[in-house]
């Protein structure tokens, strides 16, 4: 079905912290039937930036550090295209930062220290220390040696994720000299870079972005690829993911091999199951045929997730009929071997109002924001309670994306990433 513009949005209901309203969905259509936009105001209007960085609604400001080539605290300089990040509460009031760094082998600056996993690449994360008035007191590599640390995603217990986003091997790309498509954890206590162990476990593959489940400690996993899966790690010891655990990928009941970009109804909940990947470290990039043969649904280019209230929300960002990327809600079953439901809770066909949703992650207030990585302008967009689309911040500088949107909490602050040229920014204001 073609929409107008102003019917630029389907939008499912959906439950969760700060609730985005599933009875408010047969309003919005009927306003949007009689001519009105379902498009919000949000906090108003966008004020541009004097300085050309970032526009944001009037009683916001910003600051921007730890800026691509700045001297960090270790002696290197700041790495080069910031991406995926995480905010952690830490000692004294201040907040710390664990950000990725998306290069591949040779792109400078590259992250530089000791321990690399594999010494041909540049890849890895950072890790910078804010105090309680957002101004920032060091930063330092904290993972050497990987390729393309996109996205990831915090744990409960105090760590950070960092997910590569590249399966080469030194057989298929003589520019490294390890196997590539792994996660890393980095632990929020470190102060410089650590000893890199590859979480075999959880797959090789094109990795995006997880969430972890405080409860049940279940990893959920995007992959960024047209013909990618949705997957879950059990592990064996939820603080101990060295320890291995089970790998899964999600398939849709009576619709085997279902391919997610197209003819998938809005809002309608569709039970799933968990099929089991036997070869997790395949010599070849082949998780993701192993899941597919077994009839797991493919996601087009799976990407950001984050956690509402006890379901998962995560980004296709060129998913759907218009391919400007779908939004997905998945609630998990009471026991493991439920499979619980997967609902299609958003669906653009106007770049002009979301184009290509990429990380996001639910604001304490129940908000979800999320960050695009589409053509032309880039913006940082919210969803509110009553499922209505609005502009927080825009990209004045460039048409780069904009990534790792995270909070920190008491006090309220926004972080966020321009990944070209890298540039860190805390927002703070009246988000409530």
């Amino acid at each position: 079905m073609n929409y107008s513009r102003r019917h630029f949005l389907s939008i499912a209901g959906a439950g969760c912290a700060g609730t985005l309203i599933g009875a408010q969905l047969h309003h919005l259509f009927t306003r949007a039937a009689n001519g009105a936009s379902i498009e919000a105001e949000g906090y108003g209007p966008l004020i541009p930036d004097p300085h050309r960085l970032l526009d944001l609604p009037r009683g916001f400001q910003y600051r921007a550090f730890s800026h691509t080539g700045e001297r960090m605290s270790d002696g290197f300089p700041v790495p080069a295209l910031h991406d995926g990040m995480a905010a952690f509460p830490g000692p004294r009031n201040t907040t710390v930062l664990i950000r990725n760094h998306e290069l591949s082998p040779n792109q400078m600056p590259g992250v530089q220290g000791d321990h690399p996993y594999d010494p041909q690449c540049t890849g890895g994360t950072t890790t910078l220390i804010l105090d309680s008035n957002r101004r920032l007191l060091k930063h330092y590599a904290s993972l050497t040696g990987t390729y393309r640390n996109c996205a990831g995603g915090p744990t409960p217990w105090e760590s950070w994720i960092s997910c590569e986003e590249n399966t080469s091997t030194p057989e298929s790309d003589p520019a490294v000299s390890k196997r590539h498509g792994y996660n890393f954890e980095v632990p929020l206590q470190a102060t410089r870079p650590i000893q890199p162990q590859p979480l075999v476990a959880m797959g090789r593959f094109h990795h995006e972005a997880v969430a972890v489940d405080p409860e049940s400690h279940v990893i959920y996993q995007t992959e960024d690829r047209e013909d990618g899966l949705f997957y879950r790690f059990i592990p064996k010891q939820p603080q101990a993911l060295q320890a291995g655990g089970v790998l899964e990928a999600l398939r849709i009941k009576g619709f085997p091999q279902l391919n997610t970009k197209q003819g998938i109804p809005i809002g309608q909940p569709l039970p799933v199951e968990w099929v089991r990947i036997q070869d997790p470290d395949p010599a070849t990039d082949s998780v993701r045929v192993e899941g597919f043969a077994k009839g797991a649904a493919q996601f087009c280019r799976g990407e950001g997730i984050c956690l509402g209230q006890q379901e998962v929300w995560f980004c296709c960002t060129s998913g759907g009929t218009a391919r400007l990327g779908q939004i997905w809600r998945y609630i998990p079953g009471r026991t493991l071997k439920e499979g619980g439901t997967l609902t299609l809770f958003a669906e653009p066909n106007d770049p002009g109002i979301l184009d290509y949703p990429d990380n996001l992650v639910m604001a304490p207030f129940g908000d979800l924001f999320l960050c695009e990585d589409g053509r032309g302008e880039q913006f940082i967009r919210g969803i509110n309670a009553q499922g209505q689309l609005y502009r927080f911040a825009r990209n004045a500088l460039n048409d780069k994306e904009l990534a790792g949107v995270c909070f920190a909490r008491n006090p309220l602050i926004l972080f966020v990433n321009l990944q070209t040229p890298g540039i860190t920014f805390a927002i703070w204001g009246p988000f409530v």
